[in-house]
């Protein structure tokens, strides 16, 4: 099934899109307006903070670590419920939450070649270790409480809004029915979406102080490509035989509260 995800034309947000539209379960569509995932909402310009407010972006969760939101803290409005949850994105469960990001890939490039083989293999063993290690279980099963009892509309996001953002949001379209095609379309769309930056990111690399493992680490992070996720997914079905009973037999999820999510998101 082949579907076009487009992006919220919003200023300073290049990785922001309404899952509105992507098709679900019985023929029906995810309702626009409602469910939103994003890049970081850190200096956010006065006319993008009225679009979300118009959009009627209620909670914003922000799947970041510590150290991430405290060097890019999200730009707020009042009335806006906040939830910090952070989910640490890394291959290797137990390393130190308190680490910058910066400091945690760099102890992580150099066990890439050793372990992992290369990048690929560790970008889709970081998104294993998100679906399948015990903390950031505890922190998925509550931002998607969060989703199922939201009311409004409810803005998720990380800091480039491609891995937490988008392991998320799988989640949440897999509960909902929506195709595997569709889901790993609507992941691979941030490559499209920052192509540019993608670009000018990986230039600038090419001459940076740094290792090539650290490089090869960093080319890993911005790329969405679709065995990241394909290969966390086919894990956690060998597991647990779909998404779904993954969601309820380790986030919690009951099959009343998808019936509610079904009836709040799809029309």
């Amino acid at each position: 099934m082949h579907v076009h995800v487009k992006r919220l034309p919003l200023k300073k947000l290049f990785n922001t899109r309404d899952l509105g539209g992507l098709p679900a379960e019985d023929g029906r569509v995810i309702k626009h307006g409602k469910l939103i995932r994003s890049g970081k909402l850190y200096k956010i310009p006065q006319e993008t903070v009225d679009a979300l407010k118009n959009m009627g972006v209620t909670t914003v969760i922000d799947l970041r670590i510590y150290t991430e939101q405290e060097e890019d803290p999200d730009t707020l409005w009042d009335g806006v419920n906040y939830v910090h949850l952070p989910v640490l994105c890394t291959a290797t469960p137990g390393i130190t939450r308190e680490r910058t990001m910066k400091h945690t890939m760099v102890i992580e490039s150099k066990r890439i070649k050793k372990e992992f083989g290369n990048a690929d293999n560790y970008m889709a063993e970081m998104y294993c270790s998100v679906l399948l290690n015990e903390e950031p279980q505890n922190l998925l099963k509550k931002a998607l409480r969060i989703i199922i009892e939201n009311e409004n509309c409810i803005l998720w996001h990380c800091s480039g809004g491609k891995d937490r953002a988008g392991i998320l949001a799988m989640l949440v379209e897999s509960l909902l029915g929506v195709p595997e095609s569709v889901i790993i379309a609507d992941y691979v769309a941030s490559h499209r979406f920052q192509r540019a930056r993608f670009f000018w990111n990986r230039a600038g690399l090419v001459i940076a102080p740094c290792s090539l493992r650290f490089k090869k680490i960093l080319y890993g992070m911005m790329a969405a490509k679709p065995q990241y996720l394909t290969v966390a997914m086919e894990r956690v079905k060998q597991k647990y035989g779909c998404i779904n009973n993954y969601c309820k037999e380790v986030l919690g999820v009951t099959d009343e509260d998808i019936e509610l999510m079904k009836s709040k998101y799809l029309e």
